[in-house]
């Protein structure tokens, strides 16, 4: 089933019991947080939560955790609740040779019911914003799907980004937005300085699910989100052209405010409890002024938690990351069987393969360091045998314990790009990276004494079958 907009999946998770009503009075600070930050802490079927009793708010509508569990995110790719982690990427895999599923113009967007522009601008009127963490610099919104073109090609629809990325509130008309060097809505803003011009963008809240799945995508820079979004639904997603900018944005948000980044313009942001798991301290990061807001009447504001994993974070970007690695590297290497990146947004990936020859394992592990996303995120990347389920963690212990000798199967790389908030750079945006062979080794490589392995017995999954069926009928 293809959402076209964030009610309609509400109203499915409701129905299929993955809804939480919190229907008592609320303080917006720490409660909302603090129940989505324990909400993953029930396990791979964790709600959603939904607040619409906020103290100090007249008519707030809160929802978090929304993609927060993996059945909520099959859910929102149309899938049975119950379908499992290696599954979902596989029919993510499946999808994403559909793509590119052209988008669908529609009118009357269900965001234009109301509109404030210029001076009457307050966005404090709009969304009832609240903290995070504790340690937070001020109010965030950080699960918006935020738009831009490139101002040399803005016609090429290939080049234009929907990317989502922390936005802190400023001011009633005023944001700060961080964008990593490696995204494409930073390299938009470059060509836009270059020009001297400030740079058209509009920020989308409360999008359908999918629409933010596939803004959290590490994709190309000539590939268009939308398209992929389309690949994922089963359908074209349905877009519009915002009234201000003209950005095609989502026909089914909640809010969209459209402004501009104030060309060569940096303020102080800061400091946040980011996806890694730490704070960020304080940076000089770009100024959004907000030229017009519209939204629908009581509009639900989507929030997201995020700090040490597993949060909701953590599931939105897990598939979604793997299966650009896996897509990208089968093409040099087609030996290559399966990605892992879920672990805090791919600082760490896993990857398995067959082997060519001796010493083919590193080489994939290097060119993972050397993809879009591996460039600014992947640190630390370990290679095992393509009967090692990358997925499965144990049996990745196992292969590390077995197969991995220091003296020669680890590779480090010293003064490579990583984004600046990952913790472990000494400095920020720079650090050492690291792949891990933990595969058996091959001709020439005549390393270790690996004899013959002990394989699964061929009654083994017969078996398997028989006594799940046996477990649940008790």
């Amino acid at each position: 089933m293809a959402y076209d907009d964030l009610r309609s999946f509400l109203d499915t998770l409701d129905e299929e019991g993955q809804l939480i009503r919190i229907t008592e009075e609320v303080m917006p600070e720490p409660d909302i947080a603090a129940a989505a930050n324990a909400a993953p802490r029930l396990g791979d079927a964790a709600p959603a939560l939904y607040f619409d009793h906020v103290y100090g708010f007249t008519s707030a509508r809160i929802a978090m955790n929304v993609h927060g569990s993996w059945a909520n995110h099959a859910l929102a790719l149309g899938l049975p609740k119950e379908t499992g982690t290696k599954e979902q990427v596989e029919e993510f895999i499946r999808r994403w040779e559909q793509f590119p599923v052209a988008p669908e113009h529609r009118d009357n967007p269900l965001w234009a019911e109301n509109t404030v522009e210029g001076e009457d601008v307050n966005i404090f009127d709009v969304l009832p914003l609240i903290r995070l963490n504790d340690g937070d610099g001020g109010f965030y919104i950080d699960k918006a799907a935020v738009v831009s073109k490139d101002p040399d090609d803005p016609e090429n629809s290939g080049k234009q980004n929907v990317g989502v990325y922390r936005i802190e509130v400023k001011g009633r008309r005023k944001l700060a937005l961080q964008p990593v060097p490696m995204h494409d809505i930073a390299q938009h803003l470059h060509k836009a300085e270059e020009r001297g011009e400030d740079l058209p963008v509009a920020i989308t809240l409360g999008n359908d699910p999918v629409i933010s799945i596939a803004a959290s995508t590490p994709m190309a820079y000539d590939e268009n989100e939308y398209e992929l979004a389309g690949a994922l639904r089963g359908a074209p997603a349905p877009i519009t052209k915002a009234p201000l900018t003209g950005l095609p944005v989502p026909w089914g948000s909640e809010v969209v405010i459209e402004g501009v980044i104030e060309g060569r313009k940096r303020e102080i942001e800061g400091p946040f409890g980011e996806f890694t798991g730490h704070y960020s301290g304080g940076r000089n990061m770009t100024v959004i002024r907000i030229d017009r807001i519209s939204h629908r009447t009581r509009p639900v504001f989507e929030h997201l938690y995020l700090g040490m994993p597993w949060t909701e974070c953590d599931y939105l970007i897990a598939a979604n990351t793997c299966v650009p690695l896996y897509q990208q590297l089968k093409k040099e290497f087609p030996e290559v069987q399966a990605v892992n990146a879920m672990y805090t947004h791919g600082l760490v990936v896993i990857v398995s393969t067959r082997k060519r020859y001796g010493g083919f394992a590193k080489a994939v592990g290097m060119r993972v360091l050397t993809t879009p996303h591996g460039l600014g995120y992947a640190a630390t990347v370990i290679v095992v045998d393509e009967d090692v389920d990358p997925f499965n963690l144990p049996q990745v212990m196992w292969a590390l314990s077995t197969k991995m000798n220091p003296a020669g199967d680890l590779v480090q790389i010293p003064n490579l790009s990583v984004l600046e908030l990952a913790p472990q750079a000494g400095t920020p945006g720079i650090t050492d990276k690291l792949v891990i062979d933990a595969t058996t080794p091959v001709e020439p490589d005549r390393r270790g004494n690996y004899g013959n392995q002990v394989r699964d017995l061929p009654e083994t999954s017969t078996w398997l079958t028989r006594l799940q069926q046996l477990a649940a009928r008790n």
